[in-house]
């Protein structure tokens, strides 16, 4: 009895650390996809029935904190709360799914069944609670698996994680069934014929996707990517601004003179706010003026110019005028040096970076956070409402497009209704995303590394376009800028450029420049574009029942201690 109590003691932990790496390595940079099939098998094979669910709880709590401290580093230099924030609360997804398997074991229920419940309907939840962390999903790690994973236009990224979650959860079923002695029984024969045609249809549908894609798929116009690379503690101090000004005009020239109609400038790298109702309040030799005549006598008879910057409402306040509300925003300069009556603030805000929560409800947690910032200043901004359309014209022809802002890539909420929606007589041609990433990276002997988070952020845009059959094109300060097809490839190579050829490898110590390409257009209206994350509800709907029958179990059958 001794044996096994000490057996189990290291199994447990042991099981739950070999998960935590394989969930770890199977995502970018370290591309091991492989890894994803059976990543929470060690997990469901150590949350036995029998387990003490005050031992397996904590366990699973303490291996995922550390699971999500290390893998989520990149966000300290933005925000230390939030950083610690997200670890402590993102930790909790464990032992809740640990109690699930529990019971899953318990009842004897397939895990082939009951894995994508629990594993898929918690990524479900996690895209929305706190305002939606869509990271480190399942799906992700087949980014480059485009036959497989063009089922998102139908069921969005988690179809994917659905097919993964399902084939772990199936091999988890084979070897407790070989331990337990009945791995000959006719279940045995039937759970792999249903998962292979699950995925073997997923397979066909992808290449079906690809056979077609020629009758929907034209060409779009020319534009042109700038990257910068300055890592954010450089780029927030304000008189740096001119020189990032410069830099941004040297890079945009070579775009137009390699046959750009738009270019596209990252987030915020114009440190200003360039609104005209802002304008009016400024002197004629401040930096926000000055920016805005560059960038006007920049696009006059040479094309199109997509900048970000901040936008700032002023009111009356006491007989004095007052900031009222701050935006992050993107403009567009047009080819008649006018700015475009049009602009789009960023919808969904980060919390802790864009954001403090708690500032009316609970001001003393608001002013510890705001002390905790990089920032020495209230930067809480204010969430744009208007999904923008921007218009261009190229020889005659003209497109439509929307603009992503720093991590709205990453909600395919915001992404979906930037496509198409009610409001909206067509869907848009493409989108532009523009990021700051500085924030993300290490700066160390005057040079700049990359971090785990560029390629991560890249391999999630990949499944926006392939949801809703739009292009994405990025421009992103320290990289990674790219394009990205409506079927989810990620273009190594360009028209014209000096970024490196293969697109991952745009980030790093000297990843400034720019690239000019033409834009993919595919005017199909997917299944996913119309009826949004239908698949994410019903998933994490389904969780919810499970869950209480697991408490419910838990209450009602005290686990004995082996005998």
């Amino acid at each position: 009895m001794a044996h096994e109590k000490i057996k189990h003691s290291l199994l447990l932990p042991a099981g739950l650390i070999a998960s935590a790496i394989l969930l770890t390595i199977c995502q970018a940079p370290f591309d091991q996809a492989w890894a994803a099939w059976i990543a929470w098998v060690p997990f469901m094979l150590v949350c036995r029935p029998d387990s003490r669910l005050r031992i397996l709880l904590p366990a699973a709590y303490a291996v995922w904190l550390l699971y999500w401290l290390g893998n989520l580093y990149w966000l300290i230099e933005v925000t230390l709360p939030g950083y610690i924030a997200f670890f402590i609360v993102q930790a909790f997804y464990a032992p809740v799914l640990a109690l699930g398997v529990r019971f899953a074991r318990r009842k004897k229920w397939p895990l082939m069944l009951l894995a994508p419940v629990l594993f898929v309907g918690a990524e479900a939840w996690q895209g929305v609670l706190y305002t939606g962390f869509g990271w480190y999903y399942l799906a992700h790690s087949q980014y480059q698996n485009l036959p497989l994973i063009q089922i998102s236009d139908l069921f969005g990224q988690l179809g994917v994680s659905f097919l993964v979650a399902m084939t772990g959860g199936l091999i988890a079923d084979l070897i407790l069934d070989e331990i337990g002695g009945t791995l000959r029984r006719p279940a045995n024969l039937f759970k792999p014929a249903v998962a292979a045609l699950l995925l073997t249809a997923a397979w066909l549908y992808g290449h079906h996707q690809a056979a077609i894609a020629p009758r929907f798929v034209t060409e779009g116009p020319r534009v042109g990517i700038v990257q910068t690379n300055i890592p954010s503690h450089i780029k927030e101090i304000s008189e740096n601004g001119p020189a990032i000004m410069e830099t941004l005009l040297d890079l945009s020239t070579a775009c137009f003179d390699a046959g750009a109609a738009l270019v596209a400038w990252p987030e915020t790298m114009v440190l200003a706010a360039l609104n005209p109702g802002y304008l009016l309040h400024k002197d004629e030799d401040s930096s926000a003026i000055l920016f805005d005549r560059q960038i006007r006598g920049h696009s006059r008879d040479r094309g199109y110019v997509l900048t970000g910057a901040h936008a700032i409402k002023v009111g009356l306040s006491g007989g004095q005028y007052v900031i009222t509300d701050q935006f992050n925003s993107a403009y567009l300069y047009t080819p008649d040096g006018r700015q475009s009556p049009h602009r789009y603030d960023k919808i969904h805000l980060v919390p802790f970076g864009e954001y403090i929560p708690f500032k009316k409800s609970a001001p003393w947690i608001y002013q510890l956070i705001l002390g905790l910032s990089p920032y020495s200043y209230d930067y809480n901004l204010t969430a744009g409402s208007k999904y923008t359309r921007f218009q261009i014209e190229e020889d005659g022809r003209r497109f439509g497009f929307g603009v992503l802002i720093c991590y709205e890539d990453t909600d395919p909420a915001v992404t979906r209704k930037m496509v198409f929606n009610e409001k909206q007589a067509h869907k848009a041609d493409f989108l532009v995303n523009l990021s700051n990433d500085g924030w993300y990276v290490r700066y160390k002997d005057g040079e700049i590394h990359p971090t785990v988070e560029q390629p991560q952020r890249t391999a999630i845009t990949v499944f926006r376009c392939i949801e809703n059959r739009i292009s994405v094109i990025r421009s992103v300060n320290t990289g990674i800028s790219c394009l990205i097809g409506p079927d989810g490839r990620i273009h190594n190579g360009y028209e014209a450029g000096t970024l490196p050829k293969e697109a991952m490898r745009r980030t790093g110590p000297r990843a400034e420049g720019w690239f000019v390409d033409r834009i993919p257009i595919d005017s199909r209206i997917s299944f996913f574009t119309r009826h949004g994350r239908w698949f994410d509800t019903l998933l994490g709907a389904a969780l919810l029942p499970l869950l209480a029958l697991a408490l419910n179990d838990s209450r009602k059958n005290k686990v004995r201690k082996p005998s």
